[in-house]
């Protein structure tokens, strides 16, 4: 068993031109970006994988001016962030968040059977998507949602609220009968 090198000495070993360092990075990091990544495009395996290689070429040529401000990990999902963001607003499916409340109030279809949560975050609107994913899964503060989205921390904590909400709605079982109206003497008065 080796020890296990820290991301900045690999990233000085890239840096001085060693394959295998950016490898250890690659395969250090890769799962959870690549689970943020799909995550963030709704669960389209193909975008999500186009998305992970554009970032890590991102990385790869950006790696001289990483500066050690923040960790690796922190770096990298931006990129990849950006990368997402990028891809969703070609395809017409990003809206900028801000404190407006249209954003805030993007419709959530509600289907009539139960889902589950992997499905029910793909399904939100890219804001709530893009919030709830890098707090409630990956585990970033909202300071640092509002770093890497570009927006208020109070546009972060919002979105996270409306993006709970939704999901409560989509991930909650099917009403009991007896609550839902009776359709078919409905439809009968209505023909009378």
């Amino acid at each position: 068993m080796g020890i296990e090198l820290s991301d900045s000495s690999l990233i000085s070993g890239v840096m001085a031109g060693d394959e295998t360092s950016f490898r250890l990075l690659y395969r250090r990091h890769t799962p959870r970006l690549h689970a943020l990544v799909l995550r963030f495009v709704g669960g389209t395996v193909d975008d999500a994988e186009d998305v992970l290689q554009e970032t890590w070429i991102a990385a790869a040529a950006a790696l001289t001016g990483f500066r050690h401000d923040a960790t690796f990990r922190t770096w990298l999902t931006g990129i990849a962030i950006n990368r997402c963001r990028a891809l969703l607003r070609k395809r017409g499916r990003w809206a900028e968040l801000d404190d407006d409340d249209s954003v805030l109030a993007a419709p959530v279809s509600l289907g009539a059977e139960r889902i589950d949560l992997e499905r029910a975050i793909a399904l939100l609107p890219p804001g709530y998507r893009a919030v709830v994913v890098l707090h409630d899964v990956e585990g970033y503060t909202h300071e640092e949602i509002a770093h890497l989205l570009g927006v208020a921390i109070g546009t972060s904590k919002a979105q996270l609220f409306h993006a709970r909400r939704a999901l409560r709605a989509l991930l909650e079982p099917d009403p009991p009968r007896e609550s839902l109206p009776n359709t078919l003497e409905a439809s009968n008065v209505a023909r009378c």
